[in-house]
């Protein structure tokens, strides 16, 4: 299937989803997560979910990140360049959504990309060689593109993978692994 098709889909299924659904497999992947070997790294970079894309739930994967003692990167995004500025999550860190409903830090501590060592991908859909599909605006390609050589590449999705996305391009970023509920796919 082609990127818009599968975006078309993955829209549709998580749509309908539940409330309840929704927080069982935000869980379930925040558990997932755990078993991978992940954890030794200092900064790691995740997304704040638009609720109203019924995103996963990254709450309880803060807590693990918190409950290391790991340092939290969130971003803000820029709709003019297509680049993202990454900012320490800290107890005084600020969050109000921006136009487009995603939570933002609103300043802070700003931390570059060479530092980054670990990334939760928000996504759509992906393929099991890692080929991933988002709202295609191309932020994490351009965000990922510009992290050093190394940086871990995770994906969580409700859903299992697609067998292939059609129409990947060389400008897209693949991920090194991907979470579902049921699935740690490592793509190495």
């Amino acid at each position: 299937m082609t990127k818009n098709e599968l975006r078309e889909k993955y829209k549709g299924l998580r749509n309908n989803l539940s409330s309840d659904a929704l927080e069982d497999l935000s869980l379930a992947i925040s558990n997932q997560l755990l078993k991978l070997p992940i954890w030794d790294y200092s900064f790691y970079h995740i997304f704040l979910p638009i609720e109203e894309q019924k995103e996963v739930n990254t709450e309880y994967i803060l807590n693990i990140l918190s409950g290391k003692d790991k340092n939290i990167l969130i971003s803000k995004s820029d709709f003019k360049t297509g680049n993202m500025t990454h900012f320490l999550l800290t107890d005084s860190t600020v969050i109000k959504k921006n136009a487009y409903n995603i939570p933002e830090p609103v300043d802070g501590i700003e931390i570059s990309n060479d530092k980054i060592e670990v990334v939760f991908i928000p996504l759509l859909a992906f393929d099991k060689t890692g080929n991933r599909v988002g709202y295609g605006k191309g932020f994490y390609d351009k965000f990922l593109s510009n992290c050093k050589p190394g940086t871990l590449k995770i994906g969580l999705s409700f859903f299992e993978a697609e067998n292939e996305i059609s129409d990947v391009f060389d400008g897209d970023i693949g991920l090194d692994y991907c979470v579902t509920p049921l699935t740690i796919f490592s793509i190495k």
